[in-house]
């Protein structure tokens, strides 16, 4: 079984984060499944539970594939169609003959495996869980190593996403160069952004 999601698709500042993990489930171990049975939708996880998840997510995967996709990239190709290139590409990575699978939320147009979209994919399957624990992971990791080089930001503790407090340092400050400036936000609404 073979699982897709993305990070960052929501957020003002960062990179999107897809990727894909593959399962098999015929080679786990017991403690391996006992592990995938405690994945749920990376979201409603606080970032130390993820950050738990994470090794045992690497531990039980035949494979992961990560495609980490910058806010210029985004801003150029559109958020939409960045995020279907990255969700395919992870999944391309992982897929092997006669795999199941599955993408969080909607189908992929242009992905050479077959795969099934599973809305709340991450709640309801574990292969798509451990690709959002991955995504979500590997995308908050960034977005902390990052909040040095931006402190006026707090890319630590809001990872890129529209906090009211977020929003106000973008109009006192003006974006920095790993804000979308494709992306609608009334944070954006005061600025001269061309």
């Amino acid at each position: 079984m073979a699982g897709a999601d993305e990070a960052g698709r929501g957020s003002l500042a960062g990179p999107l984060v897809a990727a894909a993990v593959l399962i098999d489930y015929g080679t786990l171990s017991r403690r391996d499944r006992r592990a995938l049975s405690e994945l749920d939708d990376s979201k409603v996880r606080s970032p130390e539970e993820r950050e738990e998840l994470y090794p045992r997510v690497l531990r039980a995967a035949a494979r992961v594939a990560v495609t980490v996709r910058c806010p210029r990239g985004i801003d150029a190709r559109g958020l939409h169609v960045t995020n279907l290139a990255a969700l395919a590409r992870s999944l391309e990575r992982v897929a092997v003959p006669d795999a199941a699978c599955l993408v969080d939320g909607f189908s992929v147009p242009g992905c050479s495996v077959a795969h099934r979209a599973v809305i709340d994919g991450d709640a309801r399957s574990a292969a798509i869980a451990a690709a959002s624990v991955v995504a979500k992971v590997t995308r908050d990791r960034y977005m902390c190593s990052v909040d040095s080089s931006y402190p006026q930001f707090g890319f630590a503790g809001n990872v890129g996403y529209s906090t009211p407090e977020h929003r106000a340092a973008i109009i006192e400050h003006g974006p920095s160069a790993l804000h979308r400036r494709s992306f609608q936000s009334i944070a954006y609404s005061q600025l001269e952004l061309s």
